[in-house]
Parts: structure tokens; sequence; C-alpha cells
């Protein structure tokens, strides 16, 4: 008789014949950063994390750097609000603050930023608004500017999430001209328009005022689509291409990962956290558990990065081993 249950039958071997495993160098940590001082305003929707002025997020930043998580993403919250969200590209803005307090810091930390506008604008859509509609060509002098300031800042990345076409391109060539050529690009390539973004919206305060992003992400029905937005991101120079979120499109990350020579990241998106903090509490799950059994499906699919709200969590579970 076959057994496979013969390497199944300790902790040991199975340790030892494991397939998959989660790593701290996999992991990259997505942070809210405000204007103010000493200020930790908690997140209702995502059990453990906060809106972090300045001063607190550096704090945090050396914290995460102590485990071993080798970046972090930036998501910043303006002071205003306009219909350009200048902010986005203010050479003072919170993300440009942000990264430079990082960098004084902690330097050897890796700094991804997200480069959109829903954040800083008023409308809360990705993008400039022209007769009622987002306007793709418009925004990518925008989106341009705003990876410009974050490069300038000290940023390591800029990872463009507004599902405009010819983003990448865009910035590729922004960065080039101004001598930014070490510069990386982190490129939203397979974005869905996702209903697993709730508890992000709530934090960034980025939902849209009119209509949703459908015309812009992509449609959760679409697979092929999704390795056409990937070699296109792939020629128009990205670094890195990601899938978001993760969890509902495994067979998408898998896709990408056997066609694209890139490395491929996944974000664990804001959602799928808050899911499984939701029913730790109630005691319906074991929530350590479930938690490392999403990421290692993550991996398992082929990702090679994670962006994941868990990152703080997962780095200090792997030191016990």
């Amino acid at each position: 008789m076959i057994r496979p249950r013969r390497l199944r039958r300790t902790s040991t071997i199975r340790r030892m014949v494991r397939e998959t495993f989660i790593r701290v160098d996999d992991l990259i940590y997505p942070m809210f950063v405000k204007h103010g001082k000493a200020e930790r305003e908690p997140i209702t929707s995502m059990l453990g994390h906060y809106r972090l002025s300045v001063d607190e997020l550096a704090k945090e930043a050396e914290e995460v750097c102590s485990l071993g998580i080798p970046g972090v993403i930036l998501f910043g919250l303006p002071k205003k609000k306009d219909r350009l969200g200048s902010e986005a590209y203010a050479q003072d803005g919170i993300v440009q603050q942000a990264v430079a307090a990082i960098k004084e810091r902690v330097p050897e930390l890796i700094i991804f930023t997200d480069v959109c506008l829903c954040e800083y604008t008023d409308h809360g859509h990705c993008g400039i608004i022209k007769d009622g509609q987002v306007d793709n060509d418009t925004t990518l002098e925008i989106l341009s500017r705003i990876a410009l300031s974050h490069a300038r800042a000290g940023a390591d990345f800029v990872a463009p999430s507004d599902m405009m076409d010819g983003r990448v391109r865009a910035i590729r060539d922004a960065l080039e001209r101004d001598g930014y050529k070490d510069t990386g690009i982190l490129a939203y390539a397979v974005k869905y328009a996702s209903s697993f973004y709730g508890p992000f919206r709530e934090a960034a305060d980025c939902a849209p005022k009119f209509g949703d992003r459908a015309s812009y992400q992509m449609d959760p029905a679409n697979a092929r689509e999704a390795l056409k937005e990937a070699f296109i991101d792939v020629e128009e120079g990205a670094d890195i291409i990601m899938v978001k979120p993760a969890l509902p499109y495994l067979d998408i990350i898998h896709q990408v990962c056997t066609q694209i020579d890139l490395p491929v990241a996944a974000f664990n998106v804001s959602g799928e956290y808050a899911m499984v903090k939701a029913a730790d509490q109630k005691g319906w799950i074991e929530g350590e558990k479930v938690m490392m059994e999403v990421l290692l499906s993550i991996k398992r699919a082929g990702a090679d990065l994670i962006l994941t709200y868990f990152a703080k969590e997962v780095a200090s579970l792997l030191r016990e081993y």
C-alpha cells in the first residue's frame, strides 16, 4: 500500500518535507500617516492599526525594522483635499515628510509609497475629473508629479495604485528625466474593483463621493485581462508587479507568477485582515492559525512578496521558532 501519511507522522517530519514557507523577508507592512504630533488614532475596522503622526510613524518604523521586516508602504491623509489632490505632490506633503523622517531614523528600511489621488481629492476618485468622468491622460501628469516628489523625499519604490492606462511609462519617464534612475516602481498592475477594500477606505478616508471605480479598476470576473495588464506594466518599466486583492484572486496570482519574470507581490488587503480579526474576536476561528494559513496560501500561489497588515504579528511569531 502507498502510504503518504508516513511523511505526516510527526511534526518534525512534516517540517522537514514542508514545501512552502513564510519568511519575514517576504513581508511589507502598510502604514497610515497624518498631520499632527504624538497622535495614534485607532482605525476602528482594523484592530491594532492606527493613523499615525509623523513622529509616531518614525517610532513605529523603528519597531518594524527591529522585527526584521524589510519594507513599509505609506498611505497619507492630507490636511486639506481639493479637486486636484494637490497635497499629494507638495514638497511638504504628509507622505513626503514621513519618508524623510523614516529615512533619517531607520535608513535601512525600504520605503514604498502609494501613488494615487483618492486620499487627496475632494471627490475621492483616483484621477482628475473632467465632465463627470475620471480623465486618464490628465491624471498621468499629476501621478508623475506625485511619484517624483516621493523620489525626491527619499522613497525607494513608488507604487502607482490608480489603474490609469500608461501611468507606469509616464512615471518611469519622469523619474529618468529628473535623475532618479534607481527609484523602483512597484506597479499595482492587476487591481480589481473589489468589495474587500472597505476598512482601508475608512482608514484613508478615500471612499468616492459619487459613482464607483469600476471604470478603471478591473472587473472581478476577468482573468485573461489580468495578464494583459501585467505585461503592459512590465513593458512600461515596472520593477515589481502586484495583484490586489490576494485571497479571492489566488488563481490570478498563480497565472501572473507563471507568465511574468519579475518579482510578483500580492496585497492581503484590509477586508481580508478585518474578517480574520473579527471572527477571532468572536471566538469562531483560531486567528493566529488562520492568519498563517491565509499567508501560506498566497505564497503557495506563487507570490514573492506579501503586503499585509499581519506583518508585525507574523514577524513576531516567526521569531519564536
